[in-house]
């Protein structure tokens, strides 16, 4: 009561963090002990005991690590139908080649180790996030099959079919059914599936369990051997959860450990493989559902790490891997569950029930275990994915389902896996060939530099801007999509002669890409053409450096071909100058310094206004590298540029980065609008080279326009044209920017 209310609260915290664990448990507990016993079942009945056992280990040390260094605060931890599935194929897998029942036991441990190994790995490597991005149809086709392997392996204690009987033939065999089995099992399914509509407040696993113990007691009533516990086949069997036999069987589990080879350790790989691949997936999933209900994130290489641990620890004490589990989860959210002690709770809760239960455990009916794993196996068959097959676009994804499913179903866990990767690979592929990388294709007659050309130039660049094509490609340029590239552009390097390749939306790049463009290069070649690139990106996602990868495979290297520029529009003015040059349109000589008579919006000026307005004008020279203007600055000049280059700048509004308006060379003039309008400059320019400039200001024009009308009426007209022609150059620009 003291601290202003604070411990109250506090406690409020912990006894709702209580309940859901509790209710964890209580979902958790009796679906482990159901995927011990089915992890066990191939190795025969004598093993449920020992299944069972495995079960409960899991469910505690899972339970008590995984919280506590997850990185998904609400999620529980438990053993779940996945290792079910994965465990028991091995199983049978081993069974089949002649391996003793003691190394089976120890190889299952090895696999549960390595796979808790290779989930801290994959936290520890950052791979949280590729294994979530394994296409939904493998995930589908790869839950579905375990859910049909669960129901399979499942359909003996079901049916209660004789040991050695196989299952798939047991099930079209009515006269093979024990009626005590069948009973128990379909009163179970059939409770837990319809407890959620009467209540939510007990897990229906729990109601399903009791449900079934009850109608095996009442079965006893017929058939008294049903309630013994000595060889009796229909329950679990005599069971021990008392310290000492734990760690015996601890200390049991360690020495055969020791008697492992490298060579065994090898040939388990692929199946730890499989299994910590499933269980991620199926532990990240739960945890990107908690998050869409309680609006928070999780750390997805964190909880691998968890994950990892709690599987670990679990193997060498003797208990069966486990995942983050969805009912679980849900569960403990719906009873109160809010922090990372709802899981270590459902850990402590487990442990006290194993131990206050004991052998009570023994007496629980296999077939009601079984009831409980066919209705887990039900729902993870996703029955919407058969409306895919009737949708052509997306027939193909139904194909992969049933395909990884069937996998499944005919070999093992293991040969579904290789398919779903393959699978998955093929799926990339296809979504990559589906969408182009070629993002939009014009010519340099509709899309101009920022360097400002005169009226000549633009009549030259007019006519023979079509000879220029920029491909602006987009996306990975690999193996899948090299065809499609070149066949969009095979065409038009027929027709052009400098084909510019703009690369700043590119991914990736292969070595089949790189090949394709080097014989792109040579096509443009043979024709006196010019392969172009431009905005190659320093650092891909891959971390690859594409501009150093282009040099050495010899791209660039081409005489006059591969050229590089930092930007499209450095590119674009390459190849402008190309086409005025080949125009035959005569331009300043890099030193020539113009008099104002040279100055091309001047030209059709009379000499007399022409001599009148010299007096006006002052000339001054920059040196590179230094401002003309600055943005915000007051002026009211007039620049006109004799010799040299300038840039004009935007910087961009709360970021250091700046927008290249435009460039202006010799013959050319700026700063019209402060010059007419008298108002603060808008932009900065820069000196690109040293730059000489004949400079009016406003109000030594002013003097002269009164003296001379002539004179202001010429100059007008004169800037009123060429500002015409930018204003239509701005409104082609915006609307290629709103068109990109």
């Amino acid at each position: 009561m003291t601290m202003n209310g604070m411990f109250p609260v506090s406690r409020k915290i912990e006894w709702t963090d209580a309940w859901g664990g509790m209710a964890a448990m209580l979902v958790a507990l009796p679906s482990a002990i159901a995927f011990g016993v089915a992890m066990y079942a191939p190795l025969g009945p004598g093993f449920a005991g020992a299944g069972a056992l495995v079960g409960i280990i899991g469910t505690v040390a899972i339970g008590l690590l995984a919280p506590g260094f997850g990185g998904a605060p609400r999620l529980i931890s438990a053993p779940c139908a996945p290792a079910a599935a994965v465990m028991a194929a091995l199983c049978v897998r081993l069974l089949d080649g002649g391996a003793p029942t003691e190394r089976i036991v120890v190889s299952l441990a090895v696999v549960g180790l390595l796979s808790g190994v290779l989930q801290a790995l994959y936290g520890a490597l950052g791979g949280g996030r590729l294994i979530k991005y394994i296409p939904y149809p493998v995930v589908t086709g790869y839950m579905s099959g375990v859910g049909l392997l669960i129901i399979l392996k499942q359909a003996g204690p079901f049916l209660g079919l004789e040991k050695g009987t196989s299952p798939l033939a047991g099930m079209f065999s009515p006269n093979a059914w024990q009626w005590p089995a069948v009973l128990v099992a379909l009163v179970t399914a059939g409770v837990m599936v319809a407890a959620p509509r009467l209540t939510k407040r007990i897990p229906a696993a729990i109601l399903g369990l009791v449900a079934g113990i009850a109608a095996h007691l009442a079965a006893g009533v017929v058939r008294p051997q049903l309630l013994t516990l000595e060889a009796n086949r229909f329950i679990i069997g005599a069971i021990s959860t008392s310290p000492g036999v734990v760690v015996k069987g601890i200390v049991s589990n360690f020495n055969a450990l020791r008697l492992m080879g490298m060579h065994d350790v090898y040939m388990l790989i692929g199946p730890a493989l499989t299994l910590s691949v499933l269980l991620s997936i199926d532990t990240l999933k739960t945890c990107v559902v908690t998050d869409s209900i309680v609006r928070a994130r999780h750390d997805s290489n964190q909880e691998l790490k968890g994950q990892g641990a709690g599987n670990m620890v679990s193997a060498l004490i003797g208990g069966m891997p486990g995942a983050g589990t969805m009912g679980a989860t849900l569960v403990s959210l719906a009873s109160g569950g809010k922090t990372r002690r709802a899981g270590l709770l459902e850990g402590a809760f487990a442990l006290i029930a194993a131990l206050v239960l004991g052998s009570a455990i023994g007496r629980i009916p296999l077939a009601a275990l079984a009831g409980i794993l066919v209705v887990v196996g039900l729902r993870m068959i996703d029955r919407s994915s058969v409306r895919l097959a009737l949708r052509g676009s997306t027939v193909l994804d139904f194909a992969v389902i049933v395909s990884v499913a069937g996998t499944a179903l005919a070999a093992d866990l293991i040969s579904a896996a290789g398919v779903g990767i393959a699978l998955s690979i093929l799926l990339f592929i296809r979504e990559q060939m589906r969408s182009s990388v070629v993002r939009r294709k014009v010519t340099g007659a509709e899309i101009y530099s920022t360097q400002q050309r005169l009226p000549g130039e633009r009549a030259a660049l007019a006519e023979r801007g079509v000879e220029t094509l920029v491909v602006e490609l987009q996306g990975s340029l690999f193996f899948g999509t090299t065809d499609q590239l070149f066949s969009e552009i095979e065409s038009d390097m027929r027709s052009c002669r400098r084909l510019i390749l703009d690369m700043r939306r590119v991914t990736s790049v292969d070595f089949t890409a790189v090949h394709m463009l080097e014989q792109a290069g040579e096509m443009m070649g043979e024709r006196g053409g010019s392969l172009v690139f431009s905005h190659l990106p320093p650092s891909l996602p891959t971390g690859q450096d594409l501009r150093a990868y282009f040099e050495q495979l010899g791209l660039t290297h081409h005489d006059g071909r591969g050229r590089i520029f930092e930007t499209l529009h450095d590119a674009l003015e390459w190849a402008e100058d190309c086409a005025i040059e080949e125009a035959g349109i005569e331009r300043p000589g890099a030193g020539e310094l113009l008099d104002l008579s040279q100055i091309d919006f001047l030209l059709e000026i009379d000499p007399a206004s022409l001599a009148a307005l010299r007096v006006a004008f002052e000339e001054r020279r920059v040196d590179a590298g230094k401002p003309i203007f600055s943005r915000k600055g007051q002026g009211d000049e007039l620049f006109v540029i004799r010799r040299g280059r300038v840039r004009i700048i935007l910087p961009l509004k709360d970021t250091h980065r700046q927008h290249h308006l435009a460039v202006f060379g010799p013959g050319d003039f700026f700063g019209e609008v402060g010059f007419l309008a008298r108002m603060p400059r808008t932009a900065d320019a820069i000196a690109l080279t040293d730059t000489d400039l004949y400079v009016i200001s406003r109000a030594a024009f002013d003097v002269i326009s009164r003296r001379n009308p002539t004179v202001t009426m010429a100059l007008f007209q004169r800037l009123a044209s060429v500002e015409a022609l930018r204003l239509r150059d701005a409104d082609s620009e915006l609307r290629r920017l709103q068109d990109s």
